[in-house]
């Protein structure tokens, strides 16, 4: 029995495809998500801009890819969390996880969560991500009797304002780092509707 033929024209798009999307990436964390072009994104991966249209039919098309990894990442580490401890734990775990994620990289935390490119809007497919994470939020949270939907979007500012603050203040640094249980803490006192 013979093995299916490769679709080699499918795995070279597939292939330019990463290629391009990783330039934009570097490109975003070296100048900022608004300071690069098309072209300038083109010329990195050695093509002419009109080619690169073949691949992203705009700018926006591009952010939206690299919005829909940026989820999938966080989505990944998130589904890799050892969940064998307390409710509370957990939200500690998931705090900590989360802050690390947004620190690491500026760039895509900027575009995932402060929604600084005018005129961007994730496409339906790309938001399912961000939504997924947000219901796996919401279940640990509501584990440690903390997921009314207040008390998320309290965790969510609190969290993602650690991480912002960290991100423009200290770079590299652990100033807000080190907030980081005792806001868990602080939010658990506060929000906890049953003793877990």
């Amino acid at each position: 029995m013979s093995e299916p033929r490769r679709d080699r024209r499918a795995e070279r798009h597939t292939a330019t495809k990463r290629e391009i999307l990783d330039a934009a990436w570097r490109l975003a964390r070296e100048r900022g998500l608004g300071g690069w072009s098309l072209r300038d994104v083109a010329e990195a991966v050695g093509m002419r801009a009109p080619s690169l249209y073949v691949y992203f039919d705009s700018k926006n098309a591009l952010y939206d890819a690299m919005f829909a990894e940026g989820y999938g990442e966080l989505l990944a580490r998130f589904d890799a969390v050892d969940r064998t401890g307390s409710p509370r734990e957990l939200v500690h775990t998931a705090a900590t996880g989360f802050f690390q994620f947004c620190v690491e990289d500026p760039a895509r935390h900027q575009l995932l969560f402060l929604r600084t490119i005018p005129g961007f809007e994730p496409s339906p497919e790309s938001y399912a991500l961000a939504v997924r994470t947000l219901d796996g939020l919401v279940d640990v949270l509501s584990a440690a009797g903390s997921g009314a939907p207040e008390q998320v979007d309290l965790w969510t500012a609190l969290f993602t304002g650690l991480a912002t603050q960290q991100i423009s203040n200290d770079p590299g640094g652990d100033r807000w780092q080190q907030l980081v249980d005792q806001a868990v803490d602080m939010f658990l006192a506060t929000t906890t509707t049953s003793t877990r």
